[in-house]
């Protein structure tokens, strides 16, 4: 995938906050169909330089082949794990995901964005490779470990980037539009892993290690070899104690990990809902389409306008419909009922693209710009491993309905969190004003 010809507004151009001028009517305004569609598509993917195209491609290659995860319930019970040994695997799967954005944000910042993503796209298959060989329930658990790890790997470098390439006034239409090019990917790799996962898991295996191989050859061979900022200030040391000394930053993962608590349960316990209601695996595959084209069509056209709302405010909002979608999975026992709980959790997920990694962007030093989208992976990281420990524990121990109450009440705990900070982070982050290409 080529990276689109476009206009193109350097991250100094953003930082000042200067729009460009409208076109007026004179002769070299755009007329007729034409014109209006080239302005539609200046408003939505203009502005953004070859860097970002970069990984959003490579990003659609290799989301279009993840697989393993997303069906790795349906995996372990192929393999005869049992309801009450699914949490250790799920548990130990988020764990892994602890670590990798934390080696992931080093490694981005001190030796460079491109080496950081080529590591964990060469990680994540091997990874893989050792889940699938693994005879028995601990050997699993370890491999699932590596895998969470590996998977995350690569996520603050490909965060960095987008953050070099964007100025502030772009960083939020920057980042939904690689939570686009994501769900581009989701919604092959459901179709196709729904139909392939009936056909022997391997498959799952084989497509999901081309798609990380893919996305490294893209990056290798056309991602920039530029070195990571100068170091400079108490950022520059390398480590986490400028991530650790921010308080605020810490206020607003804290917030997030609410929210990811709430969206992670579409993973893995809405999967063992799908499964204890006697539905096939290709079910949860076709939620997982219906989400992504959802998201896939209608991201474009609210990237620009959510940009008018205040994000803290927006981010209130979506916590409470996302969580309300996910909560009404207790009322749902067939595909239509399923498929409606997506059409409500996929509405807020389609808004809330792009808000948490632009606030985070906008607070973080510039030298450490991949350890603060570190924090925010780690904290996603949490909120899975939590999701995937407890969530899980909680639904066989419990009962789907105790989960699905908590999923409520967590959901609306971190709206109101969002709101508390609000003032604090409007101060520290003004919004600069928006391009006349994403108005």
């Amino acid at each position: 995938m080529s990276a689109p010809v476009l206009p193109s507004r350097g991250p100094s151009d953003g930082a000042a906050g200067r729009p460009s001028p409208r076109p007026t009517g004179g002769p070299s305004a755009p007329r007729g169909g034409g014109g209006r569609l080239r302005g539609a598509a200046a408003r939505h993917f203009g502005g953004l330089p070859g860097p970002f195209w970069v990984v959003f491609a490579g990003t659609v290659i290799n989301r279009v082949g993840t697989m393993v995860v997303p069906f790795l319930v349906f995996y372990l019970g192929s393999r005869g794990i049992t309801a009450g040994q699914t949490p250790y695997v799920l548990g130990a799967l988020g764990a892994g995901g602890l670590a990798g954005p934390v080696a992931g944000g080093w490694l981005a910042d001190r030796v460079g964005r491109r080496q950081a993503i080529l590591a964990g796209m060469v990680a994540t298959p091997a990874s893989q490779g050792l889940l699938f060989c693994s005879p028995g329930v601990v050997t699993l658990a370890l491999a699932a470990a590596l895998v969470g790890a590996a998977g995350s790997l690569h996520a603050p470098g490909v965060a960095a980037v987008i953050v070099d390439s964007a100025g502030p006034a772009r960083r939020q239409a920057a980042f939904g539009l690689y939570h686009w090019a994501i769900n581009i990917g989701a919604a092959t790799a459901g179709a196709v892993g729904g139909f392939l996962v009936d056909r022997g898991f391997w498959l799952l295996f084989v497509v999901d290690a081309a798609s990380c191989l893919g996305f490294a050859a893209v990056a290798a061979v056309a991602l920039p070899r530029t070195p990571p900022p100068a170091a400079k200030g108490p950022a520059g040391k390398g480590g986490y104690g400028v991530v650790l000394h921010d308080r605020l930053l810490l206020a607003f993962v804290t917030v997030s990990v609410a929210g990811e608590c709430v969206y992670a349960q579409t993973e893995f316990t809405v999967p063992m809902a799908i499964r204890d209601d006697g539905l096939p695996a290709s079910v949860y595959g076709l939620v997982a389409v219906v989400n992504a084209v959802i998201v896939v069509v209608l991201q474009p056209f609210t990237n620009a306008w959510v940009l008018r709302f205040d994000r803290m405010r927006l981010w209130a909002a979506v916590s409470v419909l996302i969580a309300v979608g996910v909560a009404l999975t207790g009322v749902a026992h067939t595909t239509t009922g399923y498929l409606l709980t997506v059409v409500v959790w996929s509405a807020g997920e389609v808004c809330a693209g792009g808000v948490a990694t632009s606030v985070v962007a906008d607070l973080a030093p510039e030298d450490a710009r991949a350890r603060y989208q570190a924090a925010l992976n780690w904290a996603r990281g949490v909120a899975r491993f939590l999701a995937l420990g407890v969530g899980p524990a909680l639904y066989a121990v419990a009962g789907a309905g105790a989960l699905w109450c908590t999923v409520a009440a967590v959901g609306l705990t971190g709206a109101a969190g969002a709101l508390a900070i609000r003032p604090a982070l409007s101060r520290r982050t003004p919004r600069p004003a928006i391009p006349a290409t994403m108005s």
